[in-house]
């Protein structure tokens, strides 16, 4: 898949409490940020999101008396999952992963920051209606391709997909660089709901093959090109220049 300039790379909160160690943890999640890292540079777009929230959010099972993290409840948006409190506006695990190094990043979205609705997608609040203004953005700036990376797979980076695909943006995700939480299944009913709203789901290998096989064709190009401007000498000519007294033995 050929990567085009009004393309998009949105790395999906790669925070320290989403990491080994955290205070909602996702398996193996810090093993995104190598792929991210290798694939960013081919982009000329990228945000951060950046889940950003209060000591009190009404996501987290210790706001609910009695109520344990994981279990759901019913909110007037609809079903909520209870969370552990994780990336509690302030604190370090609401900092990103230090390796997530993407100084090139051209915005920073903080999401689920009000504090009686949660927020999985990029695009709205869970009630998915309230937006974050990341679309009005995307098309300011004539960005018209979305590519997902980040965590976690089956619920912030899947809903962002969506969405996308709801608001009309050709939408990708980098399976690679995803890890999934997996609760009760959510893996899979994501990945039927990719299927259903044409969300393409692919490999980092994808994109890298076809940019090495397009920097390889440029050398051979750049080499012809040179070749027949005479910027480049054949070693039989640097030879015989230097059997004829012009080179400089090393």
């Amino acid at each position: 898949m050929r990567i085009e300039s009004d393309d998009v790379l949105i790395v999906i909160d790669v925070q320290n409490d989403f990491c080994p160690g955290g205070a909602l943890e996702v398996p193996r999640g810090d093993e995104v940020i190598a792929p991210i890292l290798c694939i960013a540079p081919r982009f000329r777009h990228t945000v951060l999101t950046e889940d950003w929230h209060p000591a009190n959010h009404i996501s987290f099972a210790a706001s609910h008396p009695g109520k344990k993290p994981f279990e759901t409840i019913a909110l007037a948006y609809g079903p909520q999952t209870l969370w552990p409190l994780h990336c509690v506006q302030g604190t370090a695990g609401a900092d990103f992963h230090p390796r997530l190094h993407l100084p090139q990043a051209e915005l920073i979205l903080r999401k689920g920051f009000r504090p009686q609705i949660d927020s999985y997608s990029a695009f709205f609040e869970n009630d998915r209606a309230t937006p974050t203004g990341l679309a009005g953005y995307l098309r300011e700036r004539g960005l018209t391709r979305v590519f997902f990376a980040g965590l976690a797979y089956d619920f912030c980076v899947g809903y962002s997909a969506l969405d996308a695909r709801r608001l009309g943006f050709p939408a990708v995700i980098l399976r690679d660089a995803c890890r999934a939480i997996d609760l009760n299944g959510s893996v899979a009913a994501m990945e039927a709901e990719f299927v259903k709203a044409g969300v393409a789901v692919i490999e980092t290998a994808q994109i890298l093959d076809v940019a090495a096989r397009e920097n390889a064709e440029e050398g051979i190009r750049q080499g012809l090109a040179d070749a027949e401007s005479g910027r480049i000498r054949s070693a039989k000519s640097f030879f015989d220049e230097f059997e004829n007294g012009h080179g400089t033995p090393r």
